[in-house]
């Protein structure tokens, strides 16, 4: 259309009024009117270009972020995978490196801890490595003010490694579901957070289905729960402490990336564990003949050690790019793939009730997590 209207604007400026001129003026009237024409039909047409080619890099634009998956998002993909991959294993690896190291009366403290050691190795490494990760610019401050936050992880590590050492992994996962509960009332009589009623109804399921889980489970031990529950207090903690801290001004910009701030709340948590393995009184020297004379101890350590520092890593960056109800869908179906999954492979009871229990308490983190959204749409 617009070559159109620049071809007629031409054409007017030879066969308009100048035409009716003398031959000497015509020369000189079209002179006159011929150049900008020409210069208006050049400017045209080099708009036409300009569009065109805006036209040709944005369909290559589209072309390259949609791919050859249809506008998947692969890195976000991948992140969920691994993530669930690496949820899976270390549940599989740190069950097995117990049962073979004794159990819940074994070394379930200095496991937790060496876990924590290889996780914190693989982060100085991601340091030194070139061009893997940039070094946190973090002052004495900054660190005093990530301990409280690696001291929570710490206990909930912990508490979470002898939970699972003193009964089934399956019950161990189904009460630490119910860390809703737990992170509600200590946001609130601690640290000031506000919950909507319908939040605190839809707690109910979640601790209804756990009492229902531990009805008929086959392998229950108190000290499992008791275990389970101190590591989702800790866990409540280490949220809230870690909500604060990162408001602190400048702090992030420190850091660096969500991999520095996991690297040393992973490192300062190992230094803190040390302590409490000497103090707990577990026998270091019974453990390292254990070491040396079990590959099946020896492998699972360090498998679930890298397994628990890559899953917990690849979930904070697979958090950072979601919205809260994609968060709260993937948590859920983490929950029920490493439950039923790990209790298949481990040969663990799933009874109709602890699958019920399973079910509800589940379903009932889901509602707490989108509960508020929900409505607020209504």
């Amino acid at each position: 259309m617009k070559l159109i209207l620049a071809v007629a604007t031409s054409a007017y400026a030879f066969t308009g009024p100048a035409a009716r001129l003398p031959s000497a003026s015509v020369g000189r009237t079209l002179q006159v009117k011929a150049q900008p024409t020409m210069l208006l039909g050049g400017l045209r047409a080099r708009a036409n270009n300009l569009v065109a080619t805006k036209a040709e890099a944005a369909e290559v634009s589209t072309t390259e972020k949609k791919g050859f998956l249809g506008g998947l998002d692969v890195p976000l993909l991948a992140y969920f995978f691994f993530w669930y991959l690496g949820n899976y294993y270390y549940n599989i690896s740190n069950k097995t490196a117990l049962k073979a190291a004794g159990g819940a009366l074994g070394y379930p403290m200095t496991i937790s801890t060496l876990q924590l050691g290889v996780g914190s190795l693989y982060a100085l490494f991601l340091w030194a490595a070139p061009d893997a990760r940039s070094f946190p610019k973090v002052n004495t401050k900054d660190i005093i003010a990530l301990l409280p936050v690696a001291f929570c992880a710490a206990g909930a590590h912990a508490g979470s490694v002898f939970a699972l050492s003193a009964g089934a992994v399956s019950f161990g996962q189904i009460v630490k579901a119910a860390e809703p509960a737990f992170a509600a009332v200590v946001g609130t009589k601690l640290y000031g957070k506000k919950i909507s009623k319908a939040k605190w109804l839809s707690l109910i399921p979640v601790i209804g289905g756990v009492c229902l889980a531990s009805l008929k489970e086959l392998d229950f031990a108190v000290s499992a729960l008791i275990a389970a529950c101190t590591a989702n207090v800790f866990a409540a903690f280490k949220a809230n402490e870690n909500a604060k801290v990162m408001a602190a001004p400048g702090l992030k910009d420190r850091l660096g990336s969500v991999g520095n701030q996991f690297a040393l709340t992973t490192i300062l948590a190992f230094l803190m564990s040390i302590p409490v393995v000497v103090l707990k009184g577990e026998p270091w020297s019974g453990f390292v003949q254990l070491w040396k004379t079990n590959p099946v101890v020896r492998f699972n350590v360090l498998a679930s050690g890298l397994w628990f520092y890559g899953y917990n890593e690849l979930a904070t960056m697979t958090i950072k790019k979601t919205s809260a109800v994609t968060q709260s869908v993937a948590n859920t179906a983490k929950r029920v793939i490493v439950i039923v999954g790990v209790a298949i492979v481990m040969g663990e009871s799933l009874n109709p009730l602890k699958l019920a229990g399973c079910a509800i308490g589940i379903g009932g983190v889901f509602l707490y997590s989108v509960i508020d959204q929900l409505l607020a749409k209504k």
